[in-house]
């Protein structure tokens, strides 16, 4: 198997699961087929995606969504098992979940493979460091103080991201309701038209810049970034390996350099860095430890010790 068939192979794989994942998570068929939101016990349980409750076949929660809705109670408490959830899957992953398991990350991976002349997909914005920590300011501001702070005279907040800003829930839940039930058409509004527009603009952003919601303001990015240094799934330089020969950095579609910052928290762990590098110093390694069956397939594993 040439270098081309290994890599082609890899991406399918990863793009396999994501289409599976996706289907899997949404697949309440009976919903899109009336029009509603299944609402049965699985709802209970939290999806790590950003994956929206109001989808007619989501079978889970999105974890945003219901972070938001615990807040914004007017019995307000802390939600643990929300949070444990986070905590929980971002130890063990950090942003592999983006990379693998988030709905509205496959929708922008498909749209950017929308072929272009080369000239006219943009690589880096200036700027974008800093503007990317606008996701963290989302985080602080639409999920936590505004829905805890901003109530009406009895207590009630709202879920000022999942209301206000995310394409996620639009894709996924606001389109397909409205085409599917004459009373979600009727009920749409300013609001939805607001958020349809947020929608259009990422989506045809997303076309010619990989991935801007996901680099810019997605908060649920934002708290599994913070666990990529020290998750149990992480990657691994190998120092006298690297030659900092730049393969990693031309390769990551996000901007990184991994040979500077393997685990950076803009990383989503798609793998297309440690594929490139051509002296295997890049390796995914489980609890700080490399794979050790010594498969013919690789080698990496011998050969990094």
């Amino acid at each position: 198997m040439n270098a081309m068939e290994k890599k082609k192979r890899r991406f399918s794989f990863r793009l396999a699961v994501q289409l599976a994942f996706t289907a899997l998570s949404n697949g309440y068929i009976t919903g899109f087929m009336k029009g509603k939101i299944y609402q049965g016990p699985l709802k209970q349980l939290c999806l790590p995606g950003l994956n929206c409750y109001s989808c007619p076949g989501a079978l889970g929660s999105c974890p945003i969504g219901a972070l938001q809705a615990v807040i914004a109670s007017r019995n307000f408490s802390m939600s643990y098992y929300v949070l444990g959830f986070l905590m929980m899957v971002g130890a063990l992953g950090g942003r592999l979940v983006c990379g693998f398991l988030c709905p509205f990350g496959l929708a922008q991976d498909l749209l950017h493979k929308i072929p272009l002349p080369r000239k006219m997909k943009i690589r880096r914005i200036p700027g974008e460091g800093r503007i990317g920590y606008l996701r963290y300011g989302v985080l602080l501001a639409f999920v936590v103080l505004l829905p805890m702070l901003a109530v009406n005279i009895i207590g009630q907040g709202d879920p000022w991201f999942c209301k206000y800003i995310c394409p996620s829930g639009t894709l996924m839940g606001g389109v397909p309701l409205v085409m599917l039930g004459q009373g979600f058409r009727d009920a749409a509004d300013t609001l939805f038209d607001w958020k349809l527009m947020v929608l259009v603009f990422f989506a045809v952003f997303s076309i010619v810049y990989y991935r801007p919601f996901c680099r810019f303001l997605c908060p649920l990015g934002a708290i599994y970034g913070l666990t990529n240094p020290v998750s149990i799934y992480r990657y691994r330089l190998v120092e006298e390996r690297c030659t900092h020969c730049g393969a990693c950095r031309r390769a990551c579609k996000l901007g990184i350099d991994p040979a500077k910052a393997p685990n950076s928290p803009q990383c989503i762990r798609c793998g297309e860095c440690v594929k490139a590098c051509p002296h295997h110093a890049l390796l995914p390694t489980v609890a700080g430890k490399t794979c050790d069956r010594g498969c013919e397939t690789c080698g990496k594993c011998k050969q990094a010790g």
